[in-house]
């Protein structure tokens, strides 16, 4: 029972269900021939030799030089410091190719497309929904980055610890475009070093309201109907809407509760 979860949990590290017998298989022997790991496994003979060649290739065994062949099991800790280095230079290779693809006269192409696209598109077809955390801050990121004039976000205190890590460079670069920054939010000691981390770049005050919306040049908004403490970041859900009317009406509310807060400075004990 304890091997079938250590196999379960080794796919987790990129090993297939063959892979994960046979380098626990090995493990429990230190060295081994591929006919041995076959019959310890239960992996088919036919196949060992590949699984063998590809835990090589991963970094979880070295190949014993005499005849015949054996296969020595690299400790777990090593195994785990390759496989963490193989999946960094991988993700570098991936990032290089789609930052090579940027440049390309292909991009180009396709942004005219779109802006083609955009010109038919009505004030109906301008909104949409965004699952999960990571596709709300990046279309949050995405919308800041096209900020003109100001940018107002209403966010929680478990979100600014995010928002003030993910976002503090580009609020440094839109205060140097003079685009103003507001942000309201609960404040207290938890969340100084956070505001100390903002305040050069962005305005902020204290609310005891644990609303969650971005709203940048009175024209896009996008807002989060769940509660960041009750739902999982896999399911957190945002509605994106692209129309002057609602971002406008909402921002009203926005500055309306802004005169009536109190600065975060004062708020949080120095």
């Amino acid at each position: 029972m304890l091997v079938l979860k250590i196999e379960k949990q080794l796919r987790n590290l990129g090993l297939n269900s063959y892979e994960a017998k046979i380098w626990t298989a090995l493990l429990s022997r230190g060295t081994s021939t591929t006919t041995e790991l076959s019959d310890m496994s239960n992996v088919p003979r036919s196949r060992s030799y590949d699984v063998l060649e590809s835990l090589e290739k991963k970094g979880f065994v070295v190949v014993k030089i005499g005849k015949p062949i054996k296969y020595i099991a690299v400790p777990p800790k090593e195994a785990l410091e390759n496989t963490k280095k193989h999946t960094q230079e991988r993700a570098e290779e991936e990032a290089k190719k789609l930052s090579d693809f940027k440049n390309t006269k292909v991009i180009d192409k396709l942004t005219t497309l779109h802006a083609k696209g955009a010109k038919l598109t009505g004030p109906t077809d301008s909104s949409g929904s965004l699952r999960g955390r990571h596709n709300l801050y990046n279309h949050i990121e995405y919308m800041i980055k096209k900020a003109k004039k100001y940018v107002l976000i209403s966010t929680t205190q478990k979100e600014l610890v995010v928002l003030a890590e993910q976002f503090k460079d580009l609020f440094k670069k839109l205060k140097k475009k003079n685009v103003k920054i507001k942000i309201l939010t609960q404040t207290n000691n938890l969340t100084k070093k956070q505001a100390d981390d903002v305040k050069q770049s962005a305005e902020m005050e204290h609310t005891d309201n644990r609303a969650r919306f971005c709203i940048v040049d009175g024209k896009e908004i996008i807002f989060m109907v769940m509660d960041d403490n009750e739902v999982h970041p896999t399911y957190d859900v945002g509605i994106w809407v692209n129309t002057p009317f609602f971002a406008s009406a909402l921002e009203n509310l926005f500055e309306l509760a802004w005169k009536n807060m109190k600065p975060a400075s004062e708020v949080v004990k120095r």
